[in-house]
């Protein structure tokens, strides 16, 4: 009889969630991109207002770099931490405290009258940054457990926190050309009252599954200092004094050591912060090295795209965040609308490896763009096809991140993929920017013209991140494990139809 109602199209899943509760769980949806747009939105806004930024505090070129990086430094190294105390206090408890964070930080940022002022408060920005976005994604897969639900909910989140970025430029580019750049501060602030308001009111109630499941303040301590050392070490000394100086070295070996103290803590602890179980799905392991491969990628072109377009083709900040348009617009449409029937058809797999091919031709078309390139002809088919490709494998790759966590472990897989999107931005934009630059420099001493110079550098940095996500692809294929998809389900009910009926 089961294989009967199976063969007519009959489920035993239960009822189906009433409207209300259904409609109201998209809401909820729309409520956590907005918090997490917010947060992305914030890295690439800051970074358009640099400038502006120096000429009203007197920064030098060197200490600007700390505006951005004390946001780096709590915001990549406490997305681990963040996360599991959403599984252990609270998702909701959690989201709502970084908000508030957040929200009091930036309001700090756009009050600021001095350097030192303006690095505390973005330092703790990182802080709330970090327990807000951490936390996100584990509860989007707990609100939507059902598989074709979730894969179109994670292509919601997944567009706001890659496009974001784009957005943020355009915004930057308005925002500080019409007013001046406290606003980039002061325009977190209603999106923040917002989101907080209706989160309340629609995010369900989590008390998480209790402290005492996770109290590892040893942990804790060595996971933070490990991450945020290796943040510094990435974002800092790295690229002031080189890779291979002392300093670099020693402060790297460090944040190795630290990190090697904490997985020996978590596989000898009762109650660990971080139970290693999680890396035993190869989905999830496989997803995490992709994810680190593929922000370079993301941050190759969103960066170092950028400045093509400025110091060679001469674009000013709005021009700039409108020529990152199409990426945007692409995007949304394919992650909103077209990659979830595809995931839950073809599997998470099969949709990030076309996906991961379109970004790498991407990238390896935009590293033939001249000195005295046109927009229509050497820029914008590459935006077309990272957009395509972005739209693609972004969403099929958070699935693939959160595939083999529980209820009780969704805070931490969020975290973690947060985590390797953060790292591998962080060092993917360390090593573009110094080879680049020293490609560049050469360039120079030799008496190649400034433009022809910048662009050979450029150019260098663009076949690199093309080369780093095709060792991406290589994962993909050879780690990750192909999903039972919908095809094949209904391939094994139409040939239990065939079977003789048994009642």
């Amino acid at each position: 009889m089961a294989r009967q109602q199976a063969a007519s199209g009959a489920t035993t899943t239960g009822p189906e969630p009433a409207s209300g509760q259904r409609d109201g769980r998209w809401v909820a949806l729309y409520v956590l991109c907005a918090g997490m747009l917010m947060i992305v939105l914030d890295v690439t806004i800051v970074n358009v207002a640099l400038p502006s930024i120096q000429d009203d505090l007197g920064f030098s070129s060197s200490s600007l770099a700390g505006v951005v990086n004390a946001y780096l430094l709590t915001f990549g190294g406490l997305l681990l931490l963040a996360g599991r105390l959403g599984d252990l206090l609270g998702r909701r408890n959690v989201f709502l405290s970084g908000l508030a964070v957040f929200s009091a930080a930036s309001l700090l940022c756009g009050l600021a009258q001095s350097q030192q002022m303006l690095v505390g408060a973005r330092f703790l920005q990182g802080i709330g940054g970090a327990m807000t976005s951490a936390v996100v994604l584990g509860m989007i897969v707990t609100m939507f457990p059902e598989p074709r639900e979730q894969a179109k909910a994670i292509g919601a989140f997944a567009f706001v926190a890659s496009a974001g970025g784009s957005v943020g430029l355009l915004l930057g580019g308005v925002l500080t050309e019409s007013i001046n750049w406290h606003w980039i501060f002061f325009v977190n602030l209603p999106i923040a009252l917002v989101t907080a308001v209706l989160a309340v009111r629609l995010l369900d109630r989590d008390g998480g599954i209790g402290w005492s499941r996770g109290a590892d303040a040893p942990g804790a301590v060595l996971i933070t200092s490990a991450l945020m050392l290796g943040v510094y070490t990435i974002v800092k000394p790295a690229a002031e004094h080189g890779w291979t100086a002392r300093d670099t070295l020693a402060l790297g070996a460090v944040s190795l050591v630290l990190l090697v103290g904490f997985v020996l803590r978590e596989s000898s602890t009762p109650h660990p912060l971080m139970p290693l179980r999680i890396f035993r799905s190869r989905n999830v392991s496989g997803a995490n090295v992709i994810q680190v491969f593929g922000v370079v990628g993301m941050f190759g072109m969103f960066f170092l795209g950028a400045l093509y377009l400025q110091r060679v083709l001469g674009y000013d900040a709005l021009e700039i965040g409108l020529a990152f348009l199409p990426v945007t617009v692409v995007m949304g449409t394919l992650s909103v609308r077209y990659t979830e029937p595809l995931v839950t058809r073809f599997g998470a797999r099969q949709t990030l490896i076309p996906g991961l091919v379109l970004i790498v031709i991407g990238l390896a078309l935009f590293s033939l763009a001249p000195v005295d390139g046109g927009y229509l002809v050497h820029v914008f088919p590459s935006m077309l096809l990272f957009g395509t490709g972005a739209g693609l494998c972004f969403p099929a790759l958070m699935t693939l991140a959160m595939s083999g966590a529980t209820p009780e472990d969704a805070g931490l897989a969020s975290g973690l993929i947060n985590t390797s999107a953060q790292i591998g931005g962080a060092l993917g934009l360390a090593v573009l920017a110094t080879l680049s630059t020293g490609r560049s420099e050469d360039q120079l001493a030799h008496g190649s013209p400034v433009a022809s110079a910048l662009v050979s550098g450029y150019h260098l940095a663009f076949w690199i991140a093309a080369a780093l996500v095709s060792l991406a692809i290589v994962v993909a294929l050879t780690v990750l494990r192909p999903e039972r998809t919908e095809s094949q389900v209904g391939v094994g009910v139409a040939e239990s139809a065939l079977e003789p009926a048994s009642c």
